[in-house]
Order: C-alpha cells, then structure tokens, then sequence
C-alpha cells in the first residue's frame, strides 16, 4: 500500500540541485575567468614579440 502524506526528498532534492548548480556555474565562470586572462596574455606577448 502506499504511503499517504508529502512525496519523499522533494524539498531536500530542490535544494541539492540548487546548490550543485551554484558549484558548477561558480566553476564555469573560473575556467571562463581563466581563458580570458590566457587570451590576454597571449596578446600581450603577440604584441611585445613585434617590437
């Protein structure tokens, strides 16, 4: 027979997958962070390397 009452985990699963989210987008931005800062290195290298 089923239980009867509030489905099981569902607040708890909201919340997980809220905080997983923030991690993953917080580590995107990181990486995204990084390449910047490694195409703007490269540029400046480009740019040294001409004169």
């Amino acid at each position: 027979m089923a239980k009867s009452g509030s489905d099981k985990n569902t607040k708890n699963k909201s919340k997980h997958n809220k905080l997983m989210d923030r991690k993953k987008n917080k580590i995107r931005e990181k990486e995204l962070a990084h390449k910047e800062k490694l195409k703007a290195l490269k540029e400046q290298i480009k740019e040294n390397k001409k004169e």
